[in-house]
């Protein structure tokens, strides 16, 4: 087993059993127990870190059930829209972000990759020749991006530069 594994393995199984001993100690209500249990099987254990998308949307779906904190909610939304933009899903991956950015309009990397799918999807019109669409799109992302750097200054520098070169940043 390569050493990155077996190092993964061992800090995810750490992570779980912290996860547990504070879920037991911390005073929280039986749905909030609930909740994060289905939250840290999505993205602690196996399932999203170990590309099971299926299984990490169940869990997140599930998640979000019991939740009713705003913001822990916001992360499992953004966590959602994050599996549905590796699926290539962008339609659904965008609905979740601004769900979770209802909740939360603190999340630069919501932001950020809302204008990376639109970004994408500049280019993509760019190939099939739409210069209209491509050019909507693009000024899409850079909405998203400039709320990104915004929330985050210093981070996001590629998305700064391009806006730079495409004089879009104000």
């Amino acid at each position: 087993m390569p050493r990155s594994r077996i190092n993964g393995n061992f800090i995810d199984k750490t992570s779980s059993i912290v996860a547990n001993i504070l879920l037991r100690i911390i005073p929280t209500t039986s749905g909030e127990k609930k909740a994060f249990t289905y939250y840290r099987d999505g993205a602690i254990m196996l399932a999203q870190s170990e590309g099971n998308y299926a299984e990490a949307l169940q869990n997140y779906y599930e998640a979000t059930r019991p939740e009713i904190d705003p913001y822990d909610r916001s992360y499992i939304l953004y966590n959602i829209g994050l599996i549905h933009t590796s699926n290539g899903e962008h339609t659904k991956a965008l609905e979740y972000y601004f769900r979770a950015l209802e909740r939360n309009p603190f999340l630069p990397q919501a932001f950020n990759n809302m204008a990376v799918i639109c970004h994408y999807r500049g280019e993509q019109a760019i190939l099939q020749g739409d210069s209209e669409i491509a050019e909507a799109w693009s000024d899409q992302a850079a909405e998203y991006w400039k709320q990104a750097i915004a929330l985050t200054p210093g981070n996001y520098i590629e998305a700064h530069n391009w806006l730079k070169i495409t004089k879009r940043f104000e």
